[in-house]
């Protein structure tokens, strides 16, 4: 199976550039390899509030943001959100588990800001495997940093108390805590936001 015909010129766009130096960071890419790779991927809009993917869907796409701000969660029997993670420009989201089995996920992925994506399909995921192996080292290294970040913010859910999980992220993500709101990063700390509320104030009197 083959790619598209080339382009001519080697001009790339924004999002294509930012997705390219994400890349770079692990693997090293031919020009040719990477007119390869972006033919592959597939440009995704959505709205401000509007969902791009809901409990129960299968997931079709893995996504690298390039432009916005969307929050990961899932609901408790209660119907009270837990917001997993906040994906901006340079991150990369949805559910591995769901892409790799085609099984319906558990997750909501949800708009803070209107947004733009680029998506690879599990048809061109596998084909990219077939075409460019380096890949499979890329997507390791993704995963195996996915799992390191999931365990350290178990293990602070365990040992820090929320004023220090607060401070953690202002200090870890300043690019994002002025993006979000304060019951959404409540929702993400694991506090009421009220409880939110108090410790906001009592950092900005220190």
């Amino acid at each position: 199976m083959k790619f598209f015909k080339l382009k001519n010129e080697l001009n790339y766009s924004k999002s294509h550039t930012l997705i390219l130096n994400n890349i770079g960071r692990f693997i090293e890419l031919t020009e040719l390899e990477k007119q390869k790779y972006l033919s592959l991927l597939t440009e995704i809009k959505v709205k401000k509030k509007d969902f791009l993917m809901q409990a129960g869907d299968i997931t079709t796409y893995e996504y690298f943001i390039t432009k916005g701000c969307l929050k990961v969660y899932t609901l408790d029997e209660e119907g009270a959100p837990h917001i997993s993670m906040f994906a901006v420009e340079d991150y990369w989201t949805g559910d591995m588990s769901s892409f790799m089995t085609k099984t319906p996920t558990r997750y909501f992925i949800k708009a803070i800001e209107s947004s733009e994506l680029l998506g690879i399909s599990k048809a061109n995921y596998d084909l990219l495997f077939q075409e460019i192996p380096k890949f499979e080292r890329f997507y390791r290294i993704l995963y195996q940093r996915s799992l390191v970040s999931y365990i350290r913010r178990s293990n602070h859910g365990i040992s820090l108390t929320a004023e220090e999980r607060y401070m953690a992220f202002k200090t870890k993500y300043p690019e994002i805590i002025h993006r979000v709101t304060q019951k959404d990063l409540a929702a993400y700390i694991g506090i009421t936001p009220e409880f939110m509320s108090k410790i906001i104030s009592k950092v900005n009197r220190m």
